[in-house]
C-alpha cells in the first residue's frame, strides 16, 4: 500500500465547452478556453513551480514563482493568472526563469526557520519542494537582520516574531514559518466562506491573522481544515502529524457523520490513523470537510469503548463480559423461549443509520427470515419518514431528485426547516459559494439561522413563521404562484395530471389561503410571502432543500407533499439546478430505506403484501415471508408497555436519547425480557440492555453508505476491527445462532445479494464502484452510469401527482400553563446524540446543551445569560443554562439535544406525523422558569446510568 496522490492542477477546471490549442515546450495540447498557462501544463504532464496556487482557489498570482515566457509577449506573466489562448506557445524553462525562480526562493528561504530535519512537514513540504525544484543551492541574503524566525534578534526581543498558536485542539498556527502566500485565507473564502482569517500589516510586516488578531479558538474559524489543507509550509498542522509523523499509506473511504457522505484519504502509519484528508475527487464534497469528518475520529480509540460482549441477567445487574459464542448463544436462547411463551411477534429489531447498507440489510434479513415476522424499524421513522411517504405520493420515488454538483445552476434556493451550515455543512459551503456569485436565497425558519446572514451572504426573505406552520407558509406560497399565474403550465400538461392540478389550483386558490389570512397564525408578513413566491417562480432555475424542520412535524408529510406541488407548479424538476432535496441527518438514513428498514417495506420500497416482490426474497432466502406489515418503534414500546413485545436487537442506534418522551421510551425497554444493544459504547438505550454486543467503526469495516443525495460510495476498512468483527459478521454470527445458514465471507457478497433483488441496484457491485467512484441509483440497465439528475423526461410514478395540502393545527397547543414554543436541533460540532462527538476534542466548542430564548421572554422570568432555567412540558421537566439571543422570536425557545445529562426528549410528546409516525419534536408547549441547577428527574436518571453501567466480570483474556 501507499499514499493516495492527487494531481494538483495549480488553478481551477475550466467549464467552457470551447477548446482552444496552443504549444507548452514543444507538446501541442487542447484545453477548454479560460483554462490557466499552468493548469494546461500540468495536463500535458509539465510541472510548473509555483508556491501560492492551488486548484481548490482561483489563481492569485503572488508568489511569483510560476512566471512563464510566452512568444510575442513581453516579461514574465504568472501562468496561474494568464488564460491560454490559440496558437499560444509557451517555454516553462528558460535561463531568465531559472533565474528569477532563484532569486524568489532565496529571498522565501531567508526568512524562513531551517530546521527541515525536525519539522513536521518533513517530506509534506511544498516550499522544501520547491526549492529543490528551482534548483536552489545558496542564500545570498543571509539570515540576519529584520525577520519573523528568531524570538530574539541581536540579543533583543523580536517584535516581529510571534509564538505559536496551539489555542485550537487539532492544528497548531505557527507564524515563523508563515511565507503568506494567503492560500489559507482564500480557502477559508472560496471554500469554506466563513471568511475567518486575513492578512494583516503591510510588506514585510505582513501575516496571516485568524480575525482581529486572535487566537485561532476564539476567531470565527470553523475548524473545516481547508487552511490546513491549503498550506504549503508547516504553518498549520495537524497535531496529529506533529505527534506521529508522516502517513506512509492510505484508503480512500467514506464519513459516517451526516448525509452528504464525503469521501476522506485515511492516511495512515501501521493500524495508526494519522490524519483524514478529504479527497478531491470525491463527487459529495469535492475536496472540502468540516471539522467532524476531517478531525472528529478519536472517539474510534475512546476509553469508553466496549470492546468485548456482555450479559445481564436483570438491568439492575452489573455487567458481566462473556465470549462471542456464549453472547451469540445466550440471545438466541432468549429469543426462541420469548417467541415461544409469546408468540412470533413478541421481537423485533432495529437497523442502523449509522451502520452500512449491507449491515442494514443483513438486520432486516435476520429480522424477516429469522425471526419470521416484520418488527424492523429504523431511526428514519424519528427523522425523514415524511420524505419517504410525501415524495412516493407525488413523483413516485422516496428520496431528493439532485445531485449536489446541481447548487451551482441554481437561480433561486429556499432552505425550508434545515440549518446547513452546522447540519450540512460542507453542502452549505458549496451553497454559500452559489449565493456569492449571484443566486438569491429564501429561508423559511422559525429562528434565524446562520444563513440569513453570514458573510458576503443575506437572505433575499427571510419567513420566520411560527413553529408548526409550515403547511400554511408552502400553502400560501402556492396560492400566489396560481392567482398571479406564475405556474408554468406547458411543463404540467406535459409532464402532471392537469386535472389534478385543477383540483389542486382551484384548492390553493381559495381566500383563506392567500398570505393576508395565513399571517394572522403563521405571523409571516404577507409581503414578504408574495416576494417570496415571485421570486422562486421567477427567478430562473428553482431548488428546494428541506430538513428536519419539515419532517418532524404531525404534519411533516404534508409539508413534502406541499414542497413537491410547488417544484412541479413551476417546472422546477428535472434538469440541474432545480428539485426538491432532503438534507438528510445520518450518513446512512438514505440507505437504510432503501434496504428495507420500514416494517412494511421491502428493499426498494416494495410493499411486503406484494406477493411477487415476496417471492423473489422467499426463493432466495428459502423461508416463508410474512406479508403483514410489522411494528414500527413507537409501536414496540407500546406493546411492551402492554405485555405482548418482550424482544428487541437495537443495532447501532440509542432510541432512549433520541426518540421522543423518554419516560415513555424507558417505560418500554423496561418492560421487555431481552434488549440487545450492538454498539460502540454504553449508550443511554443500553440502561436497559440485558445484552450488549461491541460495534465496529466505519474505519473498521468494508461496505457502502447511500447519502442524501443517492450517491452509494464504498466505505474501506483501514484497519483491523478492535473488537473483532466487523458489525455485518456480529449480525451473520447472531442469524447462525438462531439456526439460519448465512456463510458470507466479505459483505461485497451482501451487495451482490442486494443487486440481484434490488431493481435500482441491480448494476451495483464492490468492482463497479471502483471502477466509477460512486454512482446514484437507480443504476440499471436503463440508467447505467447512475442517476444524478432523478425524472428528467418524466416520474417514476408517471405523472406527477398534485395533492391538496390542508393545513391542519397540531394538537400541541400553548396555553396559560404552557405559554412557549419548543423547538428542536443541532450544532456543527456536535452530531446526532453526540455519542461519538461528545467523546473527541469538539467538545471544546459545545460543552452542554443550552436553552436559546428571546430577551423578552428571559426578562420576563427573570432570567440572565448563563442562568440555570428548568423547561418543563406536558411530558416532563430538565433543567439546562440559558443563552439568551435574538436568533429566536419572542414565545419560541431552542435547545439541541447532543447531550444525555439534558435529556432534551423527556420534554418533547408523542404527537407525530399523520402518515408515519415520525415523532413531532419541532413542536412542543412549554414554560421556562428559574431553576437552581439539575432537575430531580434528571439526578435520578444519571444515578440509573451510573449504576446500570457497571462492568463486574472482567474476561482474562480482554484486551
Amino acid at each position: 500500500m501507499s499514499l493516495v496522490h492527487e494531481i494538483d492542477y495549480g488553478t481551477p477546471a475550466s467549464k467552457s465547452e470551447t477548446s482552444v490549442t496552443l504549444t507548452i515546450d514543444g507538446r501541442q495540447i487542447s484545453v477548454p478556453e479560460g483554462t490557466s498557462v499552468m493548469r494546461a501544463s500540468m495536463e500535458a504532464g509539465i510541472q510548473v513551480p509555483k508556491l501560492c496556487s492551488t486548484d481548490m482557489v482561483d489563481a492569485f498570482g503572488s508568489c511569483r514563482l510560476c512566471l512563464v515566457e510566452i512568444e510575442g509577449r513581453n516579461g514574465t506573466p504568472a501562468s496561474c493568472t494568464t488564460p491560454v489562448a490559440a496558437g499560444m506557445v509557451v517555454h516553462t524553462q528558460t535561463g531568465r526563469l531559472k533565474d528569477i525562480r532563484r532569486g524568489v526562493m532565496e529571498l522565501y528561504i531567508s526568512d524562513h526557520p531551517l530546521d527541515c530535519l525536525t519539522c513536521a512537514a518533513n517530506g509534506d513540504c511544498e516550499l522544501q519542494d520547491m526549492a529543490g525544484a528551482v534548483g536552489l543551492r545558496d542564500v545570498r541574503y543571509g539570515y540576519e537582520g529584520d525577520n519573523h524566525v528568531k524570538a530574539r534578534n541581536n540579543g533583543d526581543n523580536n517584535l516581529k516574531w510571534m509564538p505559536k498558536d496551539e489555542s485550537n485542539p487539532y492544528f497548531t498556527y505557527d507564524p515563523s514559518k508563515c511565507i503568506v502566500c494567503s492560500r489559507c485565507v482564500r480557502a477559508c473564502e472560496e471554500v469554506q466562506g466563513t471568511f475567518a482569517l486575513t492578512i494583516e500589516g503591510r510588506g514585510f510586516g505582513s501575516r496571516v491573522s485568524p480575525g482581529m488578531h486572535e487566537h485561532f479558538i476564539d476567531s470565527e474559524c470553523v475548524s473545516c481544515g481547508a487552511c490546513v489543507q491549503a498550506c504549503p509550509t508547516a504553518t498549520l498542522t495537524e497535531k496529529s502529524v506533529i505527534q506521529i509523523g508522516q502517513p506512509e499509506h492510505s484508503v480512500v473511504t467514506t464519513c459516517a457523520y451526516c448525509g452528504v457522505g464525503c469521501s476522506f484519504k485515511a492516511e495512515m502509519r501501521g493500524e495508526e490513523l494519522v490524519r483524514m484528508v478529504p479527497w478531491k475527487d470525491g463527487q459529495a464534497n469535492r475536496g472540502h470537510s468540516c471539522v467532524k469528518g476531517r478531525f472528529a475520529y478519536g472517539y474510534s480509540a475512546h476509553k469508553d469503548r466496549i470492546l468485548n460482549p456482555m450479559i445481564r441477567e436483570k438491568v439492575t445487574d452489573p455487567w458481566r463480559e462473556v465470549t462471542w459464542d456464549e453472547a451469540f448463544a445466550h440471545v438466541a436462547s432468549e429469543f426462541r423461549r420469548i417467541q415461544y411463551q409469546y408468540g412470533r411477534d413478541s421481537i423485533g429489531g432495529i437497523t442502523s443509520s449509522r451502520c452500512t447498507n449491507e449491515e442494514t440489510f443483513l438486520v432486516q434479513k435476520l429480522v424477516r427470515a429469522g425471526f419470521g415476522n416484520n418488527n424492523v424499524d429504523t431511526c428514519a421513522r424519528v427523522c425523514h419518514s415524511p420524505t419517504g411517504y410525501g415524495l412516493g405520493q407525488a413523483f413516485g420515488t422516496s428520496a431528493g431528485t439532485q445531485n449536489f454538483d446541481s447548487v451551482e445552476d441554481s437561480d433561486v434556493v429556499i432552505v425550508i426547516g434545515a440549518n446547513p451550515t452546522d447540519g450540512h455543512p460542507v453542502f452549505a459551503s458549496r451553497l454559500k459559494k452559489r449565493l456569492r456569485q449571484g443566486a438569491k436565497l429564501i429561508v423559511i425558519d422559525p429562528r434565524r439561522i446562520d444563513l440569513v446572514k453570514t458573510p458576503h451572504v443575506e437572505a433575499a426573505y427571510h419567513l420566520p413563521l411560527k413553529p408548526g406552520t409550515n403547511v400554511a407558509v408552502m400553502t400560501s406560497l402556492a396560492h400566489v404562484i396560481v392567482t398571479e399565474g406564475l405556474y408554468d403550465e406547458a411543463f404540467i400538461r406535459e409532464r402532471c395530471d392537469w386535472s389534478e392540478f385543477e383540483d389542486w389550483a382551484a384548492f390553493v386558490s381559495e381566500p383563506y389561503h392567500s398570505p393576508e389570512e395565513t399571517e394572522k397564525f403563521t405571523g409571516v408578513p404577507a409581503q414578504s410571502v408574495r416576494g417570496a413566491a415571485r421570486l422562486y417562480a421567477r427567478g430562473g432555475n428553482g431548488a428546494i432543500y428541506y430538513g428536519l424542520g419539515v419532517t418532524e412535524h404531525s404534519q411533516g408529510s404534508t409539508t413534502v407533499m406541499a414542497i413537491a406541488n410547488l417544484a412541479m407548479a413551476t417546472g422546477n424538476i428535472g434538469r440541474p439546478g432545480v428539485g426538491v432535496n432532503p438534507l438528510r441527518g445520518q450518513n446512512n438514513v438514505q440507505g437504510s430505506c432503501d434496504m428495507g428498514s420500514f416494517p412494511h417495506e421491502l428493499p426498494d420500497y416494495r410493499h411486503i403484501s406484494d406477493d411477487a416482490t415476496r417471492d423473489i426474497f422467499e426463493k432466495l432466502w428459502g423461508v416463508k415471508l410474512n406479508n403483514e406489515p410489522g411494528l414500527r418503534i413507537p409501536n414496540m414500546l407500546d406493546a411492551a408497555v402492554d405485555g405482548t413485545f418482550k424482544g428487541l436487537y437495537v443495532q447501532g442506534e440509542d432510541i432512549l436519547q433520541s426518540d421522543p418522551d423518554t419516560k415513555h421510551v424507558a417505560a418500554g425497554l423496561a418492560a421487555m425480557e431481552c434488549v440487545v444493544v450492538q454498539d460502540l459504547f454504553l449508550n443511554e438505550t443500553a440502561n436497559y440492555a440485558h445484552v450488549f454486543l461491541p460495534g465496529s467503526t466505519f474505519l473498521e469495516k468494508d461496505g457502502t453508505f447511500t447519502n442524501a443525495e443517492r450517491r452509494i460510495n464504498r466505505v474501506r476498512k483501514v484497519m483491523t476491527p478492535r473488537n473483532g468483527y466487523g458489525d455485518w459478521e456480529v449480525t451473520q454470527k447472531l442469524a447462525q445462532a438462531m439456526g439460519l445458514s448465512w456463510n458470507y465471507q466479505h459483505p461485497s457478497e451482501i451487495m451482490d445479494e442486494i443487486a440481484a433483488t434490488t431493481p435500482s441496484f441491480a448494476l451495483v457491485s464492490y468492482d463497479y464502484l471502483e471502477k466509477m467512484g460512486s454512482v446514484q441509483w437507480p443504476c440499471n440497465e436503463k440508467s447505467p452510469q447512475g442517476s444524478p439528475i432523478m425524472h428528467v423526461n418524466g416520474f417514476v410514478r408517471g405523472k406527477g401527482k398534485f395533492i391538496r395540502t390542508e393545513y391542519v393545527a397540531t394538537d400541541e397547543r400553548t396555553g396559560p400553563r404552557f405559554p412557549l414554543l419548543l423547538t428542536t436541533g443541532r450544532i456543527l460540532s456536535q452530531y446526532n446524540v453526540g455519542a461519538q462527538t461528545r467523546r473527541t476534542d469538539n467538545v471544546v466548542w459545545h460543552t452542554e446543551d443550552r436553552l436559546e430564548i428571546h430577551a423578552h421572554d428571559a426578562e420576563m422570568r427573570g432570567i440572565r445569560d448563563g442562568d440555570w432555567v428548568k423547561l418543563a412540558s406536558r411530558s416532563g421537566d430538565t433543567s439546562l443554562r440559558a443563552l439568551i439571543t435574538d436568533r429566536v422570536a419572542p414565545g419560541v425557545v431552542y435547545t439541541t439535544f447532543h447531550h444525555p445529562n439534558t435529556q432534551a426528549n423527556v420534554i418533547t410528546t408523542d404527537f407525530s406525523d399523520w402518515a408515519t409516525n415520525c415523532p413531532e419534536y419541532k413542536v412542543t408547549a412549554v414554560q421556562v422558569s428559574p431553576s437552581n441547577g439539575p432537575s430531580q428527574w434528571q439526578t435520578e436518571y444519571d444515578e440509573q446510568a451510573r449504576q446500570s453501567r457497571r462492568i463486574a466480570g472482567k474476561l482474562e483474556a480482554a484486551e
